[in-house]
């Protein structure tokens, strides 16, 4: 079994920096792509950040400039460093790894999310 365990979640004002992490616990061989996702209230889930295993890192138009996503392959980590955070990026973020490859196959899994909350 696989679980992914986020935390880095708070409340921050408008203009202040945050950093998400995300550990994947479990017999894990490898991991595809790792993302960030997040989810405001009366919103959709929208896609913040990706980084696939080898390759380059995409990212919301709306984040651009102001998050960086980064991992760790060695540790299963996934990063999210969040800088001039604005009310609009309140949210719970969700971490995901898809093509994650373990004794019982390959499987794309979630995170229970973080809360973060922007003040202005």
């Amino acid at each position: 079994q696989v679980q992914l365990v986020e935390s880095g979640g708070g409340l921050v004002q408008a203009g202040g920096s945050l950093r998400l992490s995300c550990a994947a616990a479990g017999s894990i061989f490898s991991i595809g792509a790792m993302g960030w996702y997040r989810q405001a209230p009366g919103k959709q889930r929208e896609l913040v950040a990706h980084i696939p295993s080898g390759g380059r890192t995409a990212y919301t138009d709306s984040v651009k400039g102001r998050f960086t996503i980064s991992r760790d392959n060695a540790n299963n980590t996934v990063y999210l460093q969040m800088n001039s955070l604005t009310p609009e990026d309140t949210a719970v973020y969700y971490c995901n790894a898809a093509g994650v490859r373990t004794v019982r196959g390959i499987m794309d899994c979630w995170g229970k999310g973080t809360l973060v909350t922007v003040s202005s």
